[in-house]
């Protein structure tokens, strides 16, 4: 097929979809809650007054395009890359460069243009510190993961999660302006930017081993040496369960400062996260391998942690921002979603109790 009989054949939906939006949004999520977190803190800082709600706006706006552009980039750079190997797993077999609608070159020119763009929106609209980060994390997904890690080391998730745990980098340092330097880009004036990138960091490895239990067939397949079939489910459930425990002490560490934000945020935040930690762990924890598989063909303990996994991460950073806009409100949600959880616990109780005869 020449290229321009297989370009005829993509669609817009097909060029969009190699940039991996599904995933771009989490990551998105991540960028957006550190602006606001930066912001927040700040605000708490002045005493709550004058917060500027148009500039973190235009921060957030920022922040999201060059981002989606240059993640967007590195996952493309990703199908074409792995274009020998994508066709032979099920849930990549459909990716556009796989099955031939678009051709590696016209691949690897869209994967240009979407990185050097969203560089060059980020160094004019943002920072060139926060352009860095974005870079570092498309060089560490391109030639340390995709290339080099993936296909020859067990740990590949694991060190190669960094290029994924960039984004709150991004954000913090768009937020923080002129007040950071390039020539020195790992000083960001906190540790909570850091904070996020260590828990995205934990979060990887357990977040995609739940993936690569019931897939573990594919993997072998194709040559890429995942945790599940080269050591075994037991060794990767034990690491899974490692991973959970050290998010939930890194992630209930007094990261806040009291004098800054108030002790009732800073030990809100710490109580709520630790709880998250506890759900998440448990459906680590409950993993089975040995249940039979559901109709997708999936372990479904596994499956579940899997997407709580999703949620968890996401939880975890929208609480952060919530802490800091009202601690008051978010205690008054907590309220409410206990009292729901444990009504339908008392409703499945309820229903699960036999019937009593009467006399």
């Amino acid at each position: 097929m020449g290229e321009s009989e297989a370009a005829a054949k993509a669609t817009l939906s097909d060029w969009f979809q190699l940039m991996k939006p599904g995933v771009l949004s989490l990551l998105q999520v991540t960028a957006m809650c550190a602006i606001l977190v930066h912001d927040l803190i700040q605000w708490n800082i002045a005493g709550r007054t004058g917060f500027d709600l148009a500039q973190t706006a235009e921060t957030m706006v920022v922040v999201f395009v060059g981002g989606y552009l240059t993640a967007g980039g590195a996952h493309t750079f990703n199908n074409v890359i792995d274009r020998d190997i994508d066709p032979t797993m099920q849930r990549t077999a459909g990716r556009a460069i796989a099955r031939g609608a678009i051709t590696p070159k016209a691949g690897l020119l869209w994967a240009l243009i979407l990185s050097f763009s969203g560089t060059a929106w980020l160094i004019h609209f943002a920072n060139e510190v926060a352009a860095f980060w974005a870079v570092f994390s498309i060089l560490f997904y391109v030639f340390i993961y995709t290339l080099w890690l993936k296909r020859t080391s067990v740990q590949n998730i694991v060190i190669g999660g960094a290029a994924g745990a960039t984004p709150p980098l991004v954000g913090w340092a768009a937020a923080m302006g002129d007040a950071v330097s390039i020539t020195n880009p790992f000083d960001l004036g906190s540790p909570l930017p850091w904070l996020m990138f260590s828990l995205i960091f934990l979060w990887t490895p357990p977040h995609f081993w739940a993936l690569a239990l019931y897939r573990s067939d594919q993997y072998k397949a194709a040559g890429i040496p995942m945790m599940p079939w080269v050591h075994g489910p037991r060794r990767t459930l034990t690491e899974m369960r490692v991973y959970a425990l050290i998010l939930i002490g890194i992630a209930a560490m007094p990261w806040l400062n009291p004098s800054e934000v108030g002790e009732l945020s800073a030990y809100l935040y710490t109580l709520i996260v630790l709880l998250l930690g506890i759900w998440y762990n448990q459906s680590v924890i409950s993993i089975n391998v040995n249940q039979p598989l559901d109709e997708k063909g999936r372990i479904p303990s596994a499956a579940r942690s899997f997407y709580i996994s999703l949620t968890y991460l996401a939880l975890i950073f929208v609480s952060l921002v919530s802490v800091l806009f009202s601690p008051e409100l978010t205690i008054m949600f907590l309220v409410l979603i206990m009292i729901n959880i444990l009504s339908k616990i008392f409703r499945r109780k309820s229903s699960s109790e036999p019937p009593v005869a009467s006399d």
